[in-house]
């Protein structure tokens, strides 16, 4: 009896001393950035709201889609465009040098008073995607017409991303025309093809990497201000500091064709459903860890007292975090390296075996992983089939490398995304690609976000149907990227 009484003891002690390593662990814990303080910002130049409103709208009305076969693009739609920034903003003109490489990507510089200090490099891109054929009657507003309507700009491309270069261009020109210099060089990139592959952002990061630039942060499109994040009860800032990697699986599975009415034991159709299967079934664990798991960590005081316990104690909660992420789609993608079959092709008729089946496997490739190891890991998947694997288009990205959530740019960013620590803010995984992919290396950080306040359901229109600015994000913009080269180059 005295046995059981002394390990009962025990027990005890052990679970009184780990409650109160946990409770101790949650009251102190703080994570990192939320304690960074708020970097003083330049005031905003005016910015003619509804000016900026009527030269989106007009952007809209130039048709720089970037269709899946670039046959079907009209250069004279990038051609167009240019013309309308040189004519629309001329003092920012003026105050820049321009180059354009790849055809219709651009480059400006805005030379800083002291060239010992590193450069900041700007981006939006150009080109917007097609609407989908058939639901152009589906919009409220026709998608090209550019309409100003509900306190909003309406057409493709007003968020993703001509909303980003409008805004740049407009806080530009207010404060060339107020005459402010520099004292560090600002540089812009807007590539003309993000939505195809991003090769005009290449060219630029070459042209930029033969010159020996090495800037100190480049801010791209990626997350925004998030209204409606489930963890928390206001809104939040969302920024970016990596992206996942992209690859495209070609799977082909060999066959010897002829009639259907004789097949053979095994398809190539039914080879290549076994090897999808093997692909798909041989998926990438979860993980907390990385961008997704610091998100969280920084948003744990803001979401209530059992998930600042469990953040504080991931030695103990870590599966539990891992579960209460991954049950939605868009948690489960933060923490792990996505598999998405997304195509097929067979016989070109129902009655004639093929001689050869193809699926198409889309990979967005979590910071732990790359490119190399998730071909190993499908070849691992198929090794007892008949099948042949390839990148398509010999082409697969790594993800990039994960920008810091401590430096002096981030603040900066931070700052005024949060409207000067107001909001909580957060690093985060882009999920999808960006052109700011290409200036690893060239900057030393890299970050990603887009300085509107959207709702996770809003977030649908971006690609979709009835994609729209409101006014009120624009004027956000605007002031964001003024008071951003301001304070960053003063």
């Amino acid at each position: 009896m005295n046995v059981w009484r002394r390990r009962l003891s025990g027990a005890l002690a052990i679970v009184v001393a780990v409650a109160g390593v946990v409770v101790v662990r949650t009251l102190t814990f703080e994570p990192p950035v939320a304690s960074a303080a708020p970097v003083p910002l330049a005031p905003a130049p005016r910015i003619d709201v509804e000016a900026a409103a009527r030269h989106l709208a007009e952007a809209v009305r130039i048709r720089t889609v970037s269709h899946q076969d670039a046959a079907a693009n009209d250069p004279r739609e990038w051609d167009r465009l240019h013309a309308w920034l040189q004519a629309t903003y001329p003092a920012a003109h003026a105050a820049m040098t321009r180059t354009v490489v790849a055809g219709h990507t651009l480059i400006y510089t805005w030379p800083g008073r002291d060239p010992a200090r590193p450069p900041f490099i700007l981006m939006a891109h150009q080109d917007v995607v097609p609407v989908t054929p058939g639901t152009e009657r589906d919009w409220h507003h026709p998608p090209f017409d550019g309409v100003i309507a509900d306190g909003a700009v309406w057409g493709r491309g007003s968020i993703d991303d001509k909303g980003s270069l409008v805004a740049l261009f407009e806080g530009l020109e207010a404060l060339a025309t107020q005459g402010f210099v520099p004292r560090r060089t600002l540089i812009v990139v807007s590539g003309h093809d993000e939505e195809a592959g991003g090769s005009g952002a290449a060219a630029a990061a070459q042209w930029l990497r033969d010159r020996g630039v090495h800037a100190e942060f480049a801010l791209d499109e990626g997350l925004a201000v998030v209204s409606d994040l489930p963890l928390v009860s206001q809104p939040v800032a969302m920024i970016g500091v990596g992206e996942k990697g992209y690859a495209t699986l070609k799977v082909t599975a060999p066959a010897a064709g002829g009639h259907s009415s004789a097949p053979p034991p095994e398809t190539g159709v039914e080879t290549l459903a076994r090897a999808v299967l093997a692909i798909a079934d041989h998926d990438f664990p979860p993980e907390f860890r990385g961008p997704a798991a610091d998100m969280l960590r920084e948003l744990a005081p803001h979401a209530g007292f059992g998930v600042r316990l469990a953040v504080a104690n991931e030695w103990l909660f870590r599966p539990l975090l891992v579960r209460q992420m991954a049950a939605t789609p868009v948690g489960a993608a933060s923490l792990h390296t996505t598999i998405a079959p997304t195509m097929l092709r067979g016989s070109p008729k129902e009655n004639v075996l093929p001689q050869d089946a193809t699926a198409w496997i889309n990979y967005r490739i979590a910071p732990q992983d790359t490119a190399a190891g998730v071909l190993e890991r499908a070849r691992q998947a198929t090794r007892a089939l008949d099948v042949r694997l390839e990148w398509e288009g010999g082409v697969a990205y790594d993800p990039s490398p994960v920008s810091s959530s401590r430096s002096d740019a981030f603040r900066l960013i931070a700052t005024l995304a949060s409207d000067g620590g107001m909001l909580p803010v957060a690093p985060g995984l882009v999920t999808a690609t960006t052109d700011s992919r290409h200036m690893a290396g060239i900057a030393t950080d890299v970050y990603r976000f887009q300085p509107i306040v959207l709702s996770l359901a809003a977030a649908a229109m971006i690609h979709g149907t009835d994609e729209r600015l409101t006014v009120d994000n624009l004027r956000r913009m605007c002031e964001f990227y003024a008071r951003l080269v301001a304070t960053a180059a003063r």
